[in-house]
């Protein structure tokens, strides 16, 4: 993780970064269009960055934050998202990862959990066990095993794929984070200067 020689450019842009990134596009369905990056390696010593602090531009307009961090003391993972737009919002958290905050505008805010009816039908079709029991990080890795496999059948049976196995990460979207790392790289070496993503098929 630390070693440029095996980790390439980036250090927790890379390392946890393209998590977050990947999961703002997935989940927000736009494209990050252009990014400004403060890189910083806090621990004496360090060739890669331990912390990342960025401004994101997307496809509609909307502004971003990101910030992953490997030297925040007391966080354990942390992955948070959080979409705000002009009537609710949404925020989900990794080490809470059963609840949806739902938010509108002028009512109280809600907790959707996995598995009632109100997580919907795509998010229902990942469940595996029911609400009230923990379920997460290893059941996702499940879920994309699964989703994989479904493609692979539906391709041998020359079938079309099932809705739910498109949803798996696809090779545009590794090579999305490894410019995502570049172009963070690039800004902040750069003195936190704009760079434009390209929009890849």
């Amino acid at each position: 993780r630390t070693d440029p020689k095996q980790a390439g450019a980036g250090g927790s842009i890379g390392d946890i970064g393209t998590h977050a990134f990947h999961l703002t596009e997935f989940v927000t369905g736009l494209e990050v269009t252009s990014l400004l990056a403060d890189l910083h390696a806090f621990v004496p010593g360090r060739q890669l960055d331990d912390n990342a602090q960025m401004l994101l531009r997307f496809s509609n307009g909307a502004r971003g934050s990101l910030w992953a961090s490997q030297v925040a003391v007391g966080h354990e993972n942390g992955l948070r998202i959080r979409v705000y737009g002009e009537q609710a919002s949404l925020e989900w958290f990794q080490e809470q990862p059963n609840q949806l905050r739902y938010s509108v505008l002028g009512e109280t805010p809600r907790v959707i959990t996995r598995g009632c009816s109100a997580a919907g039908d795509c998010a229902n079709a990942v469940t595996r066990i029911p609400g009230g029991h923990p379920e997460g990080f290893l059941e996702a890795f499940a879920n994309l095993y699964r989703d994989f496999a479904d493609q692979i059948q539906a391709r041998k049976n020359q079938q079309a794929t099932p809705d739910n196995a498109n949803l798996v990460p696809s090779v545009t979207d590794g090579l999305k984070g490894v410019e995502f790392v570049e172009k963070a790289v690039a800004s902040s070496a750069n003195g936190g200067i704009w760079q434009s993503l390209e929009s890849l098929p």
